[in-house]
């Protein structure tokens, strides 16, 4: 074998059955380094370095350089050599870039109105997290929009055909994680929307580069709300640009935003919890009628002065439940005592 290719927890297991061997390695190269970081797939990585030999040439590509990244340099690489490709704070040229304020109850109506009100026909919306991308998704799916998520819980299959559906048209809006984002290669992408502002500055430099490609023109639009606003000043810092967010023009802040199953469903709810409130109604009033056919049973004795007098010849009262030696010793009692 010349070439092998793995994932770092696939091969940690081949290497534990003994199957691969990597004492005779003479390249090494580690992709994506900053998501083997971002992913926890780090430590794998260095078991991995360690079983290959020290005298090795190494190759580390990463779309970010953090601090972390830079650190792992150092740890495997002697005098390295960095190569970059484009600078790292500037965004595509070409990619006109929007910030917009937007509650984050609203951004979902704001969503599916840029997209109505802009015409887009081949949109990449990012999200934050694979809940929130399939949340989005169902959404725009009852909305009428032909859409599909794309994130690492989706099987090698789905994620596929998610993406060739994309590419021919058959969907319009592909909303996907940064991690599952970083195998779309599709040409054509008219729109970036940050549904979530990412929090690292790097990020969104990465997101957005997805539109504008080969001298083509493209926008990116942020939806930022009151608890992303840190996040844009670090971005506006990063890129050297101002990134004041501002209303989307024609937009109807004001309007309320349905639920995130839609009315119908809250309806359902509102139903059953009444429905729910009425059962425990009837429960406490026929618990009512039990109590009051209790009190008015003259077999039962009431509190207060109807309460029979302790014995003085020392007897104990059974307070709880009595058996039958709990009966007779009563009458025993009551025998002594008169």
């Amino acid at each position: 074998m010349d070439v092998l290719v793995a994932t770092p927890g696939r091969l940690i297991d081949l290497m534990q059955r003994k199957v691969a061997d990597l004492s005779h390695v003479e390249v090494l190269v580690v992709d994506e380094a900053d998501r083997m970081f971002d992913m926890g797939f780090i430590t794998d990585v260095r078991k991995i370095i360690a079983r290959v030999p020290g005298k090795r040439q190494s190759f580390l590509f990463s779309a970010t350089m953090s601090k972390e990244v830079l650190q792992l340099v150092r740890d495997i690489q002697k005098d390295p050599q960095l190569i970059e490709v484009g600078a790292r704070n500037n965004p595509v040229e070409s990619v006109t870039q929007h910030f917009y304020s937007c509650p984050s109850q609203s951004k979902t109506r704001l969503l599916l109105h840029v997209i109505e009100a802009e015409k887009m026909d081949c949109v990449l919306v990012f999200s934050r997290t694979k809940h929130g991308a399939d949340k989005i998704a169902k959404q725009l799916l009852r909305k009428g929009l032909k859409c599909a998520a794309l994130h690492s819980n989706k099987t090698q299959s789905q994620r596929q055909r998610s993406l060739a559906d994309f590419k021919n048209g058959v969907i319009t809006v592909l909303i996907a994680t940064d991690i599952a984002a970083r195998g779309i290669d599709v040409e054509g992408i008219s729109h970036v929307i940050n549904f979530d502002t990412p929090r690292f500055a790097e990020d969104y430099v990465h997101r957005i580069g997805r539109t504008g490609r080969a001298s083509a023109k493209g926008d990116s639009l942020t939806f930022v709300s009151n608890d992303e606003r840190e996040f844009v000043h670090k971005i506006g810092k990063f890129i050297g640009k101002r990134t004041d967010a501002k209303p989307y023009a024609g937009f109807d802040y004001s309007a309320p935003s349905p639920g995130p199953e839609g009315d119908s469903d809250r309806k359902d709810d509102g139903n059953r919890r009444h429905h729910a409130g009425s059962h425990r109604t009837e429960r406490s009033e026929s618990s009512s009628h039990r109590t009051e056919r209790s009190e008015s049973g003259s077999h039962r004795p009431e509190s207060g002065s109807h309460r029979p007098e302790r014995p003085e010849s020392g007897g104990r009262w059974k307070k709880k439940r009595f058996g039958a030696a709990g009966r007779k010793n009563v009458q025993r009692q009551s025998k002594s005592h008169t």
